[in-house]
């Protein structure tokens, strides 16, 4: 099996693995319908062919005899620290076991250490054992939960992170517009349309979630509805809504 980057001939194949990969890895928590729906939201293949031809993301796939049965994909997130978010990251369920998710992984890894990358971050649902535990394996540390309403159920979605180098993560303090004090950790981030939003914590310690904010203008003035969606109600940032997770365990 070789990896390779993707290009604008391997969309519809990569929308099948995407498919294939979310019914066996959730097929026991969502419906039918749900999953359906995810799939034409995230891998039509309008979509698919404008990450493959955005410079700012990074698509790997893996193929046998020339037909992709695995992706991976990311992108850099540029703000006070750059971080390396791993979007998504499916194996056809006939491949797995194989180490084909490893090898994603760390070409996935080895091309944001190249972009200069402080800490790499992925997402998993709490629901998804396997792959809390395929990051876990893989050197990646449990972050922040946040609640995340997926159809008509309430999920737990978990960060894991890898720091590249062993320097203390950056947090700053900042005043909201309602004169709150919040502890703003900017290597938490997700990614926006103009720049990245961080995330807010009411402690240093950071037990206690506050929200996001903006780093395009510096403002917690923000909307987010139950998907994950943001959008900055000052400078009109957006963040689109969230892929579940980035493990395909």
């Amino acid at each position: 099996m070789d990896v390779r980057d993707a290009n604008t001939h391997y969309a519809e194949q990569i929308q099948s693995v995407a498919r294939e990969s979310l019914i066996a890895s959730y097929g026991h928590a969502f419906d039918e319908e749900t999953l359906s729906d995810a799939v034409r939201e995230w891998y039509d293949r309008d979509t698919v062919t404008d990450s493959l031809t955005d410079d700012d993301v990074i698509l790997v796939v893996g193929t046998d005899d020339g037909e992709v049965v695995a992706f991976a994909e990311s992108y850099v997130n540029e703000g006070e620290v750059s971080v390396g978010e791993i979007d998504w990251l499916h194996v056809l369920p006939a491949y797995r076991g194989e180490g084909l998710g490893t090898r994603l992984l760390r070409e996935v890894e080895r091309r944001l250490r190249a972009e200069g990358v402080e800490r790499i971050q992925g997402r998993v649902l709490t629901e998804n054992e396997s792959g809390a535990t395929f990051y876990e394996d893989h050197g990646f540390s449990r972050g922040s939960d946040r609640e995340l309403d997926i159809g008509e159920e309430t999920f737990v979605e978990r960060v894991y992170t890898k720091p590249i180098e062993n320097d203390t993560p950056t947090m700053e303090t900042r005043e909201t517009e309602a004169g709150e004090r919040v502890f703003v950790a900017f290597d938490e981030a997700a990614r926006g349309s103009e720049s990245p939003f961080v995330v807010a914590y009411s402690d240093e310690g950071r037990e206690r979630r506050y929200g996001w904010m903006c780093t395009h203008d510096g403002s917690f003035d923000l909307a987010m509805d139950t998907m994950g969606r943001i959008q900055c109600n000052t400078c009109g940032n957006r963040r689109k809504a969230t892929r579940w997770d980035s493990s395909y365990l």
